[in-house]
């Protein structure tokens, strides 16, 4: 069994912050954990717009505070997400963020993260297998 909670990984190795500050992810489990997936909680700040494409991983998020428009970028089409909306990228779909408020959400990774990924240029986290 595994317990954790945010505030334990506050501050830690698994506390992960944008380089431009507009977002920060806490990794509650990472694929070390060897579970399959891996489960984090996000916070992005209110008026900022980010690009994002997981082209490695399935992503599900559930946002559980703030509001804002998220844009799947494949096709154009806007959505306006707020307490209680859940977004499933199960086609890799690259998509933009857009808070309008501070958001909070859950995010679960599959396959899961390792916590050594960074976004590149497009917004990709690399494949990072974890070492049997």
């Amino acid at each position: 069994m595994i317990v954790r909670s945010t505030q334990d990984i506050t501050g830690t190795e698994r506390d992960i912050q944008s380089e431009d500050g507009n977002w920060r992810s806490k990794r509650i489990v990472l694929g070390g954990d060897r579970v399959g997936f891996s489960f984090h909680e996000t916070t992005i700040q209110a008026g900022t717009v980010n690009n994002f494409h997981y082209a490695n991983h399935i992503e599900a998020v559930w946002l559980i505070e703030g509001e804002g428009t998220l844009t799947d970028r494949e096709t154009g089409e806007k959505y306006e997400i707020g307490p209680g909306s859940m977004y499933l990228l199960n086609g890799n779909e690259r998509h933009t963020v857009e808070p309008r408020t501070q958001m909070r959400m859950m995010c679960v990774f599959n396959p899961p993260v390792v916590g050594s990924e960074v976004h590149d240029e497009n917004g990709v986290y690399p494949l990072v297998e974890v070492p049997a």
